[in-house]
């Protein structure tokens, strides 16, 4: 049975990479029973992954784990026993049956990510005066503006190279609600954009360089594309599963 848990990310866990999050969740799925597949061979190993890794310093309302369960536990004796032994900054939202094929893999599945960000005190972007390139009352007309660009180009580096890009076919939704700013950006292994490429290039459209740390970004949900129909939609890769 595979087996799909959804999760909250907040408070000192926000500084915790990656890496330790999958260790983290080995040994609570072990603490809390729950009966977990694993590998053959030699070295067997829990048979598990994450839809989306999270930057270390964003916290989030929608992570996701996929993995394979050995026999059956209800969803609601999921929640209850994995919450039972979670530390203070990871909360289980779901745990959900999910369909047996591999291409329902919540990893291969990602193509969007909504995110909710806001400036740290003292570090919103400055606006030139009236006659210079922009001359937008205040930096939320000014995003307004930035998006109303037919391209944003930008230098995407990876590990291996940097190319530039034109990102503004990947920002699918966009707008300021009053001190945040959110965004619904393509995500996944195909081309993922994170929000902080998207407002470096928004200051360098002001004319200026955004300093180190100053967004604080937290990711509200992960989606699927919708297949059929014309207009591009998503579903969240929590309705995929049902409960049990």
């Amino acid at each position: 049975m595979k087996i799909r848990i959804k999760f909250r990310k907040y408070g000192v866990m926000k500084f915790i990479g990656h890496l330790d999050i999958m260790r983290y969740f080995q040994k609570a799925l072990k603490r809390a029973g729950i009966p977990v597949s694993y590998t053959e061979g030699f070295s067997p190993h829990m048979i598990m992954s994450f839809a989306s890794p999270l930057g270390v310093g964003l916290t989030s309302d929608g992570e996701y784990l996929d993995f394979e369960m050995a026999e059956g536990l209800s969803s609601i004796q999921g929640v209850e026993r994995l919450n039972a032994v979670m530390t203070e900054g990871i909360e289980i939202l779901s745990f959900l049956r999910i369909s047996e094929e591999k291409s329902q893999n919540a990893m291969s599945l990602v193509a969007a990510a909504d995110y909710e960000v806001c400036f740290c005190p003292g570090k919103e972007p400055g606006i030139k005066s009236k006659g210079e390139e922009c001359s937008a009352p205040s930096w939320k007309e000014a995003f307004s503006d930035f998006l109303d660009q037919p391209e944003i180009r930008v230098t995407k580096k990876s590990k291996k190279a940097e190319r530039e890009l034109d990102i503004r076919p990947f920002i699918y939704e966009a707008r300021v609600d009053g001190e945040t700013i959110f965004l619904r950006l393509s995500a996944g292994s195909v081309t993922n954009i994170k929000p902080e490429l998207v407002l470096e290039a928004f200051f360098l459209y002001l004319g200026q360089s955004m300093e180190p740390f100053s967004l604080r970004i937290h990711r509200k949900e992960l989606y699927a594309a919708q297949e059929g129909g014309e207009a591009r939609t998503f579903v969240s890769l929590e309705s995929l599963g049902s409960l049990f």
